[in-house]
């Protein structure tokens, strides 16, 4: 008895998995594709693409490789330390509220207040 019902269940879990599945409707695309490049232009760029040598979507691809830096390694250090003080105080616990507040305003004064019509001569 036990070896009939495993049979039938395991024909059935068997009958299960061996019907087909239907994919989805495909999208009907109506107008013509027209294309603003002749076959000789997309040839021509994926020879020079080619020779590039440069695969953007490889895993091995670096955009630094050939990077050559205009400042020396002395002048950024030296602009880091002169600002690591204000970096300090602007990353505080208080969000350099405090910094900030006693900065003096290097801007200029506005002429224009909030609120003045545009045109008020």
């Amino acid at each position: 008895m036990i070896r009939k019902s495993f049979a039938l269940s395991s024909l059935v879990l068997a009958s299960a998995f061996a019907t087909s599945a239907f994919a989805e409707t495909p999208t009907i695309v109506t107008e013509p594709f027209v294309s603003t490049k002749t076959r000789v232009e997309v040839q021509a760029e994926l020879a020079a693409y080619k020779q590039a040598g440069v695969n953007p979507w490889s895993t091995q691809y670096n955009p630094l490789r050939g990077f050559r830096s205009a400042t020396t390694r002395e002048a950024v250090t030296a602009e880091y330390i002169a600002s690591r003080n204000v970096v300090r105080e602007l990353g505080g616990e208080d969000s350099g509220s405090t910094y900030l507040a006693q900065q003096r305003s290097t801007g200029y004064e506005a002429s224009t207040l909030a609120g003045q019509p545009r045109n008020a001569q």
